[in-house]
């Protein structure tokens, strides 16, 4: 039986933890030639080394998707390797300061979040787009977030504020690019396990606990690969007639 993505070539970024470290595997493990972006060089070693010896392909190559330079190597790199880019999840991202009131944020880290957030995810975009339109189109997703679609109940407006902008900017390349073969979707998940939110729910469990209660229907904290399975879903041929979409695994949160 064929897998989804074999012979494809698919790029994540953030992929040295989190749900980009799952998705990197999830695409191994579906025959796609993997390349790891990420800014930490040890961890993302050793993904792709678990990945080959899985029986997998992977490649890391380190990349800070704000610098352009990196974004250009990063696909450069990828064509010079595998010969094509047929996918891409542009999930690196960071939070930037919570707790914080609109007013009371930093210049500094409202350019911090949006150049990593909004930014990156356009760079990738910028040259991802080129080597696909080349071999006939591909599949994009940008993983932007619950807060992409509604207030930060968090106090970081910066980062609703980046993931607001990466529906924006998927939408309107999912329009441009449509005809030209390649589909540019948005996954908006809830919180999900990761190393982050694991260590936020240590840190203030009130908080968390509260949102389980007020927030959640189901009542739970996301998996990582059930979001991932939903960024696979998206760039596979299973959803070739849907672009410019964000499809939000939430637990029920954007319901109420």
């Amino acid at each position: 039986m064929k897998q989804r993505f074999q012979d494809k070539v698919v790029i994540v970024t953030g992929a040295s933890s989190g749900i980009g470290k799952v998705a990197a595997r999830a695409f191994a493990r579906e025959g796609a030639c993997v390349v790891l972006a990420a800014r930490r060089q040890e961890e993302g070693n050793q993904i792709a080394a678990e990945i080959k010896a899985a029986g997998g392909e992977a490649v890391f190559i380190q990349t800070d998707v704000a610098r352009t330079q990196d974004v250009i190597k990063l696909v450069e790199t990828t064509v010079a390797t595998y010969g094509r880019l047929d996918c891409a999840f542009n999930n690196a991202g960071i939070g930037g300061d919570a707790m914080t009131l609109t007013a009371d944020h930093s210049e500094e880290n409202w350019d911090n979040v949006m150049s990593v957030n909004l930014k990156g995810v356009w760079l990738c975009m910028k040259y991802q787009i080129p080597e696909m339109l080349k071999h006939g189109g591909g599949s994009i997703v940008n993983n932007s977030s619950i807060y992409g679609l509604g207030a930060s109940t968090v106090g970081h407006v910066p980062y609703a504020v980046s993931k607001h902008g990466v529906i924006g900017l998927t939408k309107t390349a999912a329009f441009e690019y449509a005809k030209q073969g390649i589909r540019v979707n948005a996954i908006c998940p809830g919180f999900t396990h990761t190393e982050l939110v694991d260590a936020a729910i240590e840190a203030i469990p009130a908080l968390f606990e509260k949102l389980l209660t007020n927030d959640i229907p189901m009542g739970r904290i996301a998996e990582a690969e059930e979001i991932v399975n939903a960024v696979l879903w998206l760039c596979s041929e299973e959803a070739s007639f849907v672009t410019g979409q964000a499809l939000a695994p939430d637990g029920g949160w954007l319901a109420k």
